[in-house]
């Protein structure tokens, strides 16, 4: 559902309102009960997918994706050194 923010006129309340995009705009203060309610045009929220198969890496600038290019070789280097390391002192028994 989308948020709506909303300021009062009269009393200078304002709040944010989840409403159905099909339903009306407020127009009733609840603070001062007075007529004079309006909704506000905001910037709106981004989409964010939720569940399996959406990433918060999926969507990454490509200059966080330039950077992780560069770094990933070095960074999968380490990693595979320190495995070699870790296996080399193991036996492995033959059957």
């Amino acid at each position: 559902m989308p948020t709506y923010d909303y300021v009062c006129d009269a009393c200078g309340h304002s709040f944010e309102a989840f409403q159905r995009i099909d339903e009306d705009v407020l127009t009733r203060c609840p603070e001062c009960n007075k007529n004079k309610l309006r909704r506000l045009f905001g910037a709106g929220s981004g989409l964010l997918f939720k569940g399996s198969g959406f990433y918060e890496t999926d969507y990454r600038s490509d200059s966080y994706k330039k950077r992780q290019k560069e770094d990933r070789p070095a960074s999968s280097s380490a990693g595979d050194s320190t495995k070699k390391k870790s296996d080399s002192g193991k036996k492995k028994s033959s059957s």
